[in-house]
């Protein structure tokens, strides 16, 4: 059953990317503005424009130009930027590992404070502490993520100058990077020195875009906890002398966190579309940012190549919470 599972969700994976690929496509053309205007200076001749976009394929029909670069696109050839002059992929790849290592970092503080949170009030229900957190909880949510990072830049960042808000690390370090993954590579290589400036730039926009999503993280496992808790099996363990926090970690915690996973993956892909205005109100150099940057160019071919790139995340990410809930779930395992 897991097989026929995984093959279903991977066909619906191509259409998916397919059905991405043609929109995006489609609607960056149909938009007002021209890339080949804005590349030249306006004294241009017709000849200098009709070359350009020569170049570029922008002078075949719409039909013409999705059969070309999708072609491309299945034989790994996302195309020329317009604006920067180099191959797409390669500068998307260049920049996904700090998106992807900030939206990371922004999960793992997200569920390190969402799974306390949820624990505390599932123990504490009934009482204000409960309610507390459910305010708490209110208030993380109605907060869009870049609002937390305007609000983290004043508090942290103005007023009280305590972390960076500015870039992924500072520039007069050494840096001996051999990959694009500098956090990871600077553990590996033990200069922990560099994980210290780069965890320091990160943390503020890890933690807007992670507040919202630890919020989510409590609440649904809150709720959870709460249902189990009224279950034969959690009374019997109560009976052999357990107290209330090892009933919830030792019988409850491990069965309430499967609703908690698939959700977790479906919100860790909208994380991941968050880094595109945190990122740039950080200055952080990664794929967010440069899509911004692709859209204010008009630059076709990077803009395609970045929301394909956003669109293959989102579909992984969701197969694989797919299997790991078919996996830890005994009923679709040996069903």
């Amino acid at each position: 059953m897991i097989l026929q599972r995984t093959l279903t969700r991977l066909l619906t994976m191509i259409a998916t990317l397919f059905g991405v690929a043609v929109v995006v496509f489609v609607v960056i053309r149909i938009a007002p503005g021209d890339p080949i205007a804005m590349m030249l200076p306006p004294g241009a001749s017709q000849a200098d424009i009709d070359r350009l976009r020569a170049l570029y394929g922008l002078d075949k029909s719409l039909i013409e130009q999705f059969v070309i670069w999708l072609s491309g696109v299945v034989h790994g050839d996302f195309g020329t930027s317009i604006s920067l002059r180099q191959n797409v992929l390669g500068l998307v790849l260049g920049r996904l590992p700090a998106t992807l290592e900030l939206s990371i970092f922004a999960l793992l503080i997200a569920l390190a404070i969402g799974l306390p949170l949820a624990v505390l009030g599932a123990r504490e229900r009934g009482t204000a502490v409960e309610a507390g957190i459910d305010v708490a909880n209110g208030v993380a949510l109605s907060i869009p993520d870049f609002l937390w990072g305007l609000v983290l830049i004043l508090l942290f960042g103005v007023l009280m100058p305590v972390f960076e808000i500015s870039g992924r690390v500072s520039p007069q370090l050494d840096l001996p990077f051999t990959t694009n993954f500098y956090l990871f590579e600077s553990i590996v290589r033990l200069r922990f020195d560099l994980t210290a400036n780069l965890l320091g730039h990160m943390f503020m926009p890890a933690l807007a875009l992670a507040l919202p999503l630890a919020a989510i993280i409590a609440q649904l496992l809150k709720q959870s906890l709460k249902e189990l808790l009224t279950l034969d099996y959690m009374v019997l363990a109560r009976v052999k002398g357990f107290s209330e926090t090892q009933v919830i970690l030792r019988e409850g915690l491990k069965n309430a966190a499967l609703p908690t996973l698939t959700l977790v993956g479906v919100q860790f892909t909208f994380l991941i579309g968050g880094t595109v205005i945190v990122e740039r109100l950080f200055s952080y150099e990664g794929l967010g940012n440069m899509a911004i940057d692709a859209v204010v160019n008009r630059d076709l071919p990077l803009i395609q190549g970045i929301v394909l790139v956003f669109a293959l995340l989102f579909v992984v990410i969701n197969l694989a919470v797919d299997m790991a809930y078919a996996l830890l779930n005994p009923r679709l395992r040996h069903g």
